[in-house]
């Protein structure tokens, strides 16, 4: 058994959903936190900057006013996340708006920092840093997170390379904390195998993209719900790190998804097509899409998670 921070002890169900570019907002993020499952968005997704005061005052406002209307069913906590890479100007300026909040959990990626993790233990918040491989898994517990999310192959967004089993069992050879799983989750069977795996949490992210409250664009939402793992090409062209995106929408900013330049990698950048950004043109998926058949409410995806995963358990007798 992992040892889990009181933060994540209550979940309704053992999810966490990732912070996706663009596409999260309170919106999501509230949606997600009154089904009982770890809502989340990225800090820069508020702009300007001084946008993200405003977010978090709606989200904490709003789900203090549920967990007081519905004490039964308390909401679950909130995670912002901090792109740790230096060419995130705003680092500072969004982690002092998060410690104003006192936000519950902070989701670290592109870099960790004992400094930053040692100022959200100051105000009692949970780190949980983003991982491709075990080698950063170490180096990420070394300077003081509390949990991992480790990110496999045919995750949404900066995925890594490595199987999930590979991943999951090496990390598990030495750190018993707080663990996620990220790549393709999209269904309540694979939460439990998640879980099975070591996991104490699945990490969904593409779902959510096909739920009425994204922000996301309807021809993006469309190509969720009608694409497959074969749609999904993975470059490191768009930002200078090696990600999943839809070929649709590639080819719609006129590039040719199977025959894609490579990019510097020691730079955060948006490749060779000025016109195409990620993650507004570019569109971010994992491969677990095949399972998502339309558009939603957040609250009736997670619903549906947890008739699968109810369902995984009693198939196993679990």
């Amino acid at each position: 058994m992992s040892k889990l921070p009181p933060a994540l002890q209550k979940l309704a169900l053992p999810v966490i959903a990732s912070p996706m570019f663009i596409v999260s907002t309170p919106k999501l993020v509230i949606e997600q936190c009154k089904a009982g499952i770890v809502g989340s968005m990225p800090s820069l997704n508020a702009r300007p900057a001084e946008q993200l005061d405003d977010w978090l005052a709606e989200i904490t406002e709003t789900l203090a006013a549920w967990d007081r209307a519905n004490p039964d069913a308390p909401s679950a906590p909130f995670a912002i996340n901090q792109i740790v890479h230096k060419s995130n100007d705003r680092l500072e300026h969004d982690l002092q708006v998060c410690a104003k909040y006192k936000v519950p959990l902070v989701i670290t990626s592109l870099g960790a920092r004992e400094d930053l993790n040692q100022a959200v233990h100051s105000w009692g918040g949970v780190v949980l840093h983003d991982i491709i491989n075990n080698k950063f898994a170490h180096k990420a517990i070394e300077k003081g997170a509390d949990g991992l999310i480790a990110v496999a192959a045919g995750a949404g967004g900066h995925a890594g390379v490595k199987s999930p089993f590979a991943l999951i069992q090496e990390i598990r050879q030495w750190f018993d904390g707080p663990l996620a799983l990220s790549g393709s989750i999209a269904s309540g069977d694979a939460v439990l195998a998640a879980l099975a795996m070591g996991a104490d949490f699945a990490y969904v992210g593409s779902a959510f993209i096909a739920t009425e409250e994204a922000r996301a664009t309807d021809a993006y939402k469309q190509a969720i719900v009608e694409g497959t793992s074969d749609d999904i090409i993975y470059s490191n062209l768009f930002t200078g790190v090696h990600g999943n995106y839809l070929a649709a929408s590639i080819r719609a900013a006129g590039l040719d998804p199977e025959n894609l330049p490579e990019s510097d990698p020691s730079k955060m950048n948006f490749g060779g097509n000025a016109a195409a950004k990620a993650w507004k043109d570019i569109w971010g998926s994992g491969q677990g899409i095949g399972t998502i058949n339309e558009v939603v409410k957040a609250g009736e995806l997670v619903a549906r998670l947890k008739r699968e995963y109810a369902a995984a358990r009693a198939r196993l007798a679990l």
